[in-house]
């Protein structure tokens, strides 16, 4: 079997857990933070897990993370 290519942006924007779920970041974090409450930055940082039905997309576009 041939080595398939990794997609670019999507190893820089998902890792998998131990347990092969698909971790990512929040999203909304990257400008226009002044009306954002503290609370909802705060929350924005924390990772999140993707869903099911987008994990299976994302993990063809990462096959050896």
């Amino acid at each position: 079997m041939p080595k398939v290519k990794t997609h670019s942006s999507s190893k820089k924007r998902f890792k998998l857990t131990a347990t092969g779920k698909v971790k990512r970041s929040k999203a909304y974090r990257r400008h226009i933070l002044t009306k954002k409450t503290t609370k909802r930055k705060r929350n924005l940082r924390k990772s999140t897990i993707a869903s099911d039905a987008n994990a299976s997309v994302i993990k063809v576009l990462i096959p050896y993370k």
